[in-house]
Parts: C-alpha cells; sequence; structure tokens
C-alpha cells in the first residue's frame, strides 16, 4: 500500500488526466436538492440514463406513431429484426460469435428456458453446484428445477463457499468431489455479494472433466469485465442489461449459446419467434428451431427495451470494453487505497485484492454499518446496502470519476465517526 496523502485536488488531476473521463458526460447523474451531482456507486444495480436514449426513443415512437404494423419492415430501425442488432455489441462484450447470443426476455426467465435444455438429470446425475452467496433468484430457479424433475433439493443443490470469497481452487475441489453426480455448475460471473470474479475459464473446464455442463449468471460481469465465453468452451449464459449495461430498470435481458449445441436437437421449450425465419410466416405446423441462439426465443421481443439496450451499447462499441476495464481497474484500486488509508476502525473489504478476481465493485463492512450508510446516504452517496453487514459499491468507468471515490471515502470516514 502507498504511504501517499491523498488530496481532492490530486483526484481532480488524475481526472483530468484520465481517458474515457468525457463519458461520464453522456449520462444523467442524479442531482442533490441543492442542484449538484450525487456521488452515484450504485451502477452494479442500476445503471444510469444515456443521454442518447431520448433521441432514440423519439424515433421509435415517431416510427410507430407514422407506420403502426408496418414499422416491424420499414422503421428506421424495422422491429422484426431488431434484436440483431444489438447482437454483434453483446458478442464483443462476452466474448462470441453474434450466432451466440440473444436479447430477449428477462434473466430468470431465461435462466429457467436454458435450464430446460442443460439441466437434464437422470437417477445418478442429477446435482446442481451453485455458490452459497448467489443472488436469491439463481437459488430459488435451481431448487425449483431439481424439485420440478423429482428431486430433493437439500441434496441436489450442492452450495460452495458462503458469504466471503471462495476460492477457485476450493470450487474446483468441489466439482471433482461430486464428480459423476454433478449434472450442472451454475455460478456467477461475479458474484453479487462479495464483487468477486471468477475463473469462470477453469471452472468450465473442471465442470467437463467430470461431465457437467458449466452454465454462469452474467448479472455482475457483463458490461463490468472482459470475457471469452466463446474461447473458455462455456455452455451458457444468461444475463440483465439494467446494471452496468444501463438500459433501463427491468431492461431486457440476454442469453449465450455456445454454437456446439445449436444444431444438436436439445430439448427446449419453442415459440414461434424461434423458428426457422425462411418459413416462419408461412405458419408451419412443426417447429424447426434457427440454428442459433435465437431458437430459444419464444416471442418477438419487446422493441421499447432494446431501444434502450441499443442506445448504451453505442457507448461501449466506441469506448471498448477493453478500454473500460483499464480504467474501471484504475479506479477501483484508487478506493481500495483510500479505503485502507481511511483509519475507519473495523473497515473490512471483503472483496479480492486482485485486480484479476473482481469487477468494478468493492463490497465493505464497518461496524454499525447501517447506521453508517445512513449517513453518507443524507450526504448524496447512492450506494447499495445488503443485509446483514454489506455496503457494496461501484465506481462505474463510462460515468464514475476519481472525484467521486475521494469524496466517498472523504465522506464514509465523517459517517464512521459520527455519533
Amino acid at each position: 500500500m502507498s504511504s501517499r496523502k491523498y488530496s481532492r485536488e490530486y483526484a481532480q488531476s488524475l481526472d483530468e488526466q484520465a481517458s474515457l473521463c468525457h463519458y461520464r458526460e453522456r449520462f444523467h447523474i442524479p442531482q442533490k436538492s441543492d442542484g449538484s451531482d450525487t456521488i452515484y456507486l450504485c451502477g452494479n444495480s442500476l445503471g444510469l440514463q444515456p443521454k442518447n436514449l431520448r433521441a432514440s426513443f423519439d424515433e421509435y415512437l415517431s416510427d410507430w406513431d407514422r407506420l403502426g404494423v408496418e414499422g416491424h419492415f420499414h422503421a428506421r430501425m424495422p422491429w422484426l429484426s431488431y434484436h440483431e442488432i444489438v447482437a454483434e455489441s453483446l458478442a464483443r462484450l462476452v466474448g462470441a460469435s453474434p450466432t451466440e447470443v440473444v436479447a430477449m426476455n428477462t434473466l430468470t426467465v431465461n435462466l429457467h428456458l436454458l435450464m430446460v435444455s442443460f439441466y437434464r438429470p437422470t437417477a445418478g446425475r442429477y446435482k446442481i453446484l451453485i455458490e452459497k452467496s448467489a443472488f436469491p433468484s439463481d437459488r430459488y430457479a435451481v431448487r425449483s428445477q431439481t424439485e420440478f424433475h423429482g428431486f430433493d433439493p437439500a441434496e441436489a443443490v450442492v452450495l460452495v463457499g458462503g458469504n466471503e470469497p471462495v476460492s477457485t481452487e476450493e470450487i474446483i475441489a468441489e466439482i471433482v468431489k461430486q464428480g459423476d453426480s454433478l449434472a450442472l455448475v451454475m455460478l456467477g460471473g461475479v458474484n453479487y455479494l462479495t464483487g468477486q470474479a471468477f475463473d469462470m475459464a477453469r471452472i468450465t473446464e473442471a465442470a467437463h472433466r467430470v461431465g457437467a455442463v458449466a452454465g454462469f449468471d452474467l448479472a455482475h460481469a457483463v458490461g463490468n469485465i472482459p470475457m471469452q465465453l466463446h474461447e473458455w468452451d462455456v455452455d451458457f449464459a444468461v444475463w440483465c442489461s439494467y446494471k452496468y449495461l444501463n438500459a433501463g430498470p427491468g431492461g431486457i435481458a440476454g442469453a449465450y449459446v455456445h454454437k456446439k449445441h445449436h444444431d444438436t436437437g436439445l430439448p427446449r421449450f419453442a415459440g414461434w419467434w424461434g423458428h426457422e425465419k425462411s418459413t416462419r410466416f408461412q405458419m408451419p405446423m412443426d417447429f424447426k428451431p434457427i440454428p442459433t441462439a435465437e431458437s430459444w426465443q419464444l416471442s418477438n421481443p419487446a422493441i421499447a427495451p432494446l431501444v434502450a439496450l441499443r442506445a448504451s451499447l453505442d457507448h461501449f462499441d466506441e469506448a471498448g470494453i477493453g478500454n473500460l476495464r483499464q480504467r474501471s481497474v484504475k479506479l477501483t484500486a484508487f478506493m481500495e487505497e483510500l479505503l485502507l488509508q481511511a483509519n475507519v476502525p473495523g473497515l473490512q473489504i471483503i472483496t479480492p485484492t486482485d485486480s484479476e478476481q473482481r469487477g468494478a465493485q468493492l463490497s465493505i463492512r464497518v461496524p454499525d454499518g447501517r447506521r453508517v450508510f445512513e449517513a453518507i446516504t443524507r450526504e448524496g452517496v447512492i450506494a447499495d446496502w445488503r443485509e446483514p453487514d454489506v455496503i457494496r459499491v461501484a465506481a462505474v468507468p463510462l460515468y464514475n470519476s476519481f472525484c467521486d471515490v475521494f469524496d466517498f471515502v472523504d465522506l464514509l470516514k465523517k459517517g464512521s465517526h459520527a455519533t
């Protein structure tokens, strides 16, 4: 740890020197009552609104106004193929080909749809491994899937780790231990509570060695850390778009399916929108899946959420996830160093210190944490509290600054000492 004593002037100089800092001007920053910017460190829960979104919505509404149903074919961005427009951008973010990704539904719906295909338990191979601190929706989903297939989730769902980071070695050891009873490894790409980024490549390899499928929930990973899902041989993944992807509350989600599974006859729930495009409008009796990830679609995607997603993805396309990641590593390291120098009694950062094992989020514990959280909230910090004792903060590289980080730590220090 550096012995340098930091000042706000130093943080401001970092902002002036930093690349990509101008992207902040492209987002609406929530305001305090005096009209100044809040310190918004909650992009890991809900990303901010891109300023270009209004024009994109105006275009969509105008096309609907003047074209009606013909907008499916003749809108400036035709609605029939709108989900295809975002495929290349999403593919770049997750390290896949455009045919391996699709924007559709919401996250847990997609998780269930893909487990229909990839969780195929037998009497001997039926277990699902998931981290104990996974977001509850994921745990509910995997438990309900095991119950649906007639298994007792108390036996069929294997929990690894706790409310602290869990090493890759521990995860792999548990995979080896479960061996040929393991049907599916279903982990988060980045854990929502601890901020730990899992080694998806090694975990996938370990899962495949014992004959299991490897799937990931990328809700806290997509738009946060670079990934290479295809190269890592990940079988499937799902994500939402309202956190780091800034697509608005409840924004349209996404799914990835490795191309090796596209034309293998995997069972899936079918819908008209997943039928072969060349014969879809002939209304055939039998379902013929599109030989891409699109075949997992059930219905036509909601256009308004796609418009919001595209508006944000424009910024990712321009900035590049690799460049954003470099800025993110610097912002998070700066926050970590300031926190460690803050002399807050009992402060603990539970997120791993290795930048390769975390994204933008740091998860913090402080004594009397709820009171401290409420104190910084009153001062204009928008962060996130998770029971029983964790403050989650994320310096998002698209719109957060080094000054945001400095001001947050300063307020946290004052709030921890207030009585």
